[in-house]
């Protein structure tokens, strides 16, 4: 779309909006004190880093886990650790009624949601001539659907708020198309993930920010495996994978007030693997 200068001369009404009343100190702006911070997939990886470094800036959090019970006990010694609230909900987050449930639930036992982490996410890597519809429908319903149902109830909560911060987590493999293994729907998955965060960004412009994270091969489940690791350092500029310490503070900033002028952004962190 192309604009005139007389285009650029017609005064908005309502604009422009005020700065934020945030800290001035960079410090106080990554503090999250009072803020209630949901993060699904939330029991180990990635997903738990996240939830360990809300904490760590003093955030209320609500750990949603499916398969690995271990998030409870270490819900517990994130409040005992860091004196915050943290809770526990066990959800399948591509059951649309079960997410429903479990929003209503973290609004119910903390009052509010500002900050929403959906992380939840799987992989079934296999060529799709080897991959069976089954296969394929079980990674869609997590990838894809998880986060659609998360973001549309949890959506529904910021807009009657009029406030909130959805942060997906996506992939490197959305930037590219030459990942070391052969994944083409968890690929697929991630690049719709992708797109609909920077939609969603522009869609709820009056109330919420949205924003991407895209890492690449971290040292957890999820991360390289045994037959691709050797390609993941021989890629990878720094050649290794990431530790997850080294992902917590994309997490906290744009959590945090530090970031209010970010929305729509997809962040790589890939130790520099998809650079040409």
């Amino acid at each position: 779309m192309s604009m005139s200068t007389s285009d650029c001369a017609v005064v908005r009404e309502g604009f422009p909006r005020p700065f934020p009343n945030t800290p001035t100190n960079v410090l106080e702006q990554l503090r999250l004190t009072g803020k209630v911070v949901v993060i699904t997939g939330a029991a180990d990886g990635i997903g738990y880093a996240a939830a360990e470094a809300m904490a760590e800036a003093n955030a209320h959090v609500a750990l949603w886990y499916n398969s690995n019970d271990t998030a409870v006990e270490k819900s517990r010694e994130l409040a005992s650790t860091h004196g915050i609230k943290a809770t526990t909900y066990k959800v399948d987050v591509s059951d649309p009624e079960a997410v429903q449930k479990a929003i209503a639930e973290v609004v119910k036992d903390h009052g509010k949601i500002d900050v929403f982490v959906a992380n939840a996410g799987m992989a079934i890597s296999k060529p799709i001539l080897e991959q069976t519809l089954e296969e394929y429908r079980k990674q869609m319903a997590v990838n894809v659907d998880g986060v659609l149902y998360c973001s549309k109830y949890v959506g529904e909560v910021f807009q009657s708020q009029g406030f909130g911060n959805l942060i997906i987590t996506s992939s490197m493999s959305a930037h590219i198309v030459n990942v070391p293994v052969d994944q083409p729907v968890y690929n697929g998955s991630k690049a719709f993930v992708t797109h609909f965060g920077k939609c969603l960004a522009r869609e709820w412009r009056d109330f919420a920010r949205v924003n991407i994270v895209s890492p690449g091969f971290f040292d957890t489940k999820m991360g390289a495996s045994p037959q691709t690791l050797q390609e993941a350092y021989r890629m990878s500029s720094v050649g290794r994978q990431g530790h997850v310490k080294e992902i917590k503070g994309l997490y906290l900033y744009l959590a945090s007030d530090a970031s209010t002028y970010m929305t729509g952004s997809d962040l790589l962190i890939d130790g520099g693997y998809v650079l040409p």
